[in-house]
């Protein structure tokens, strides 16, 4: 009786234009999933971690998340995701206009699960969400009915 919730995508991007260029995207790659969409650092964190309808009380999501917030950076987002507790294993993609190396590799050392560069390669990006939406597919929740 276990219903497979639906995996939110919460997207922490603070440029309007970029938001919807990505949402459009993920739309054009065949993802259903809702989307969650936040400006700053501090509103996404409250909702990844304190919304009752939140990844750390409600089961799988999928963080798309810019490096350049107004508020706080997104390295501190994904250090704190990966540090600790009911969020360690979301998956991460980091959208950033950033393409330093050193920058991309401390992401991925960080825990990042895909990084990719603004502007954004389009046909790259949908061949990432895809690869992702194949990902989100088989993440399964715990089933309490099986022990173990």
């Amino acid at each position: 009786m276990n219903a497979q919730l639906p995996v939110n995508i919460v997207m922490i991007e603070d440029d309007e234009g970029h938001a919807r260029l990505i949402e459009k995207n993920i739309r054009r790659a065949g993802v259903t999933n809702p989307i969650r969409h936040f400006t700053d650092g501090t509103s996404a964190l409250k909702f990844l971690y304190d919304a009752p309808d939140g990844p750390a009380h409600n089961g799988p999501a999928l963080v798309l998340l810019d490096l350049n917030l107004p508020d706080m950076s997104g390295t501190d987002i994904l250090t704190r995701m990966k540090s600790d507790g009911p969020l360690k294993r979301t998956p991460v993609v980091v959208l950033t206009t950033t393409d330093d190396k050193v920058e991309i590799q401390r992401c991925y050392d960080l825990g990042a699960n895909v990084y990719i560069t603004k502007p954004v390669n389009y046909e790259a990006f949908s061949q990432a969400i895809r690869q992702l939406g194949l990902f989100l597919s088989v993440i399964q929740l715990p089933d309490p009915e099986v022990g173990g």
